[in-house]
């Protein structure tokens, strides 16, 4: 048995500091003794439903203190844990489900009727936690040893659409997990007095960065059902938390509550942001009111990271940061060659993050993995100093004309506006420029704005003619994926459909 999985951590905790605070969830502390029981039972119970080492395991759940059972049983037994986004319809979750051919699925009543509907015919168990839970782990001791794993042995798949709506399951072992644990339980300076606070979906990859170090160091982890910026607040004050990961949205939505006052944010020690660049604006505002908190990370689920530690935030402000230990960074051009510092082109990392592969398609992972380098799609450069800066998303990048057009130098441009609260850019076909820029806007919540006024705000602030949106379109509520992500190709879905307020 080789010692580097995480396995046996709640077991571990339970031995030694069995009445400490582990986890909050669903409406309760539970302690390190308490959990471990919970994630012994089930995972007898599991085996007792025909799930053996390497098993798939789904999860179709919203935050709950199950989905945690569920993801550290299938720790302790060797099982794969799976967990897909409660808010896929029933045929985005066939296309997953027949990928994964999971042996055991668990929904809950948000996504039962998807759930059923997508399994018709499998020979997968369905467990509702609701209502079917407690019947599963009936009868199972509350005392169950780790199977003897090893370190390439798979902890979870986690899905990604990607952008052609196709499944793409990346594989995670517990080596990797365990580095999570370690690196970044070291970079946020976590250890067994924290308190940590997740209030986004925990089946979104970005949540492990807090959960993995929270787990290895025998932390408290507090998780909410669903973001509420009310409710965060009054959770930080109250609870004393010191350390948080939220995505820009996040930020923004807490900046923009109503009486915000930050001594009430005054224990928080680590802020980590994520999921997208987080707009200066935003970063200049968060560094006013909670000096010295935060961190930014980059990065993608398939295993590379950049961290913007809090020491570097000012002073490397439109950065996002330099690789971790143990990671590499280059930038290459169209032949995969390095280029020089301030040259922008492709992000190519290397590190312990480094995911095995897509499940079930060598093909794809040979094209991803390139001489033990993850090619990200992503655009940026790095300074003389060694620190990332982040253009765009390859795909994203805008050809009017023949002139590059990066939507996120838009963007930042539209963050200014102080009705803003969020925005996207993308590129719309035109028959003279080939593509041109369009905005999708969120405005503050009591704020208001002229779509037409908006448009020609931004078009006197942007730095170059072909930077000019042609079209503004003005959106309630930006559409999101689980992890918090704005959906562009929804949007541009939307805009030949003929939703919003398009100019």
């Amino acid at each position: 048995m080789d010692s580097l999985h995480i396995g046996a951590l709640v077991a571990h905790h339970a031995r030694y500091r069995p009445g400490a605070r582990a986890l909050w969830a669903s409406g309760a502390w539970h302690d390190w003794a308490g959990l471990n029981a919970r994630t012994a039972r089930l995972a007898l119970a599991l085996e007792r439903a025909g799930v053996g080492h390497g098993a798939r395991v789904v999860t179709v759940l919203t935050n709950c203190v199950e989905l945690v059972d569920v993801y550290w049983a299938c720790a302790r037994l060797g099982a794969v844990a799976v967990p897909l986004s409660p808010l896929l319809t029933a045929s985005g979750l066939r296309t997953l489900l027949a990928d994964a051919a999971p042996r055991v699925v668990f929904y809950n009543a948000a996504s039962q009727a998807a759930v059923q509907e997508a399994c018709a015919g499998s020979a997968a168990v369905l467990v509702g936690v609701e209502d079917d839970y407690a019947a599963f782990v009936a009868g199972c001791a509350d005392q169950q040893v780790p199977a003897a794993l090893a370190p390439d042995d798979v902890f979870n798949i986690m899905y990604t659409s990607g952008t052609t709506g196709l499944p793409k399951g990346i594989v995670l072992t517990h080596r990797i997990r365990a580095h999570y644990c370690t690196l970044l339980a070291n970079a946020w300076r976590m250890d067994a007095q924290s308190v940590a606070l997740h209030t986004g979906a925990l089946v979104f990859n970005g949540a492990f960065v807090t959960l993995l170090p929270a787990l290895m160091c025998g932390a408290a982890f507090i998780l909410h059902s669903a973001f509420d910026p009310a409710a965060f607040i009054d959770t930080v004050e109250r609870e004393g938390v010191t350390h948080t990961m939220l995505v820009p949205s996040q930020i923004a939505a807490i900046l923009e509550q109503p009486g915000f006052d930050p001594t009430r944010l005054a224990s928080l020690r680590v802020l980590v942001s994520l999921g997208a660049p987080l707009p200066l604006a935003h970063k200049e505002k968060l560094q006013q009111v909670l000096p010295d908190r935060l961190h930014e990370l980059y990065g993608l689920t398939e295993g590379f990271v950049t961290i913007l530690d809090k020491v570097d935030a000012v002073r490397k402000r439109g950065s996002v940061g330099l690789p971790p230990p143990f990671f590499e960074l280059r930038i290459v051009d169209e032949a995969g060659q390095p280029v020089a510092a301030g040259t922008v082109g492709e992000i190519a990392g290397r590190g312990p993050f480094l995911m095995a592969g897509y499940y079930g398609k060598p093909e794809l992972t040979a094209q991803t993995l390139r001489d033990g380098w993850l090619m990200t799609g992503d655009l940026g450069y790095v300074d003389q100093d060694g620190f990332l800066y982040l253009v765009d998303r390859k795909k994203d990048m805008i050809d009017s004309g023949g002139v590059k057009v990066y939507p996120r130098d838009i963007e930042e441009v539209i963050a200014h506006h102080p009705a803003v609260l969020e925005a996207v850019v993308f590129g719309i076909p035109d028959e003279k420029w080939g593509e041109t820029p369009m905005a999708a806007v969120q405005l503050k919540p009591g704020a208001s704005a002229d779509a037409e006024e908006l448009r020609a705000w931004v078009n006197a602030r942007v730095g170059a003619r072909y930077q000019r949106l042609a079209r503004l379109a003005i959106h309630a509520q930006l559409p999101r994926s689980a992890a918090g992500k704005i959906l562009k190709r929804e949007l541009r879905e939307a805009f030949w459909a003929g939703h919003g307020r398009a100019i």
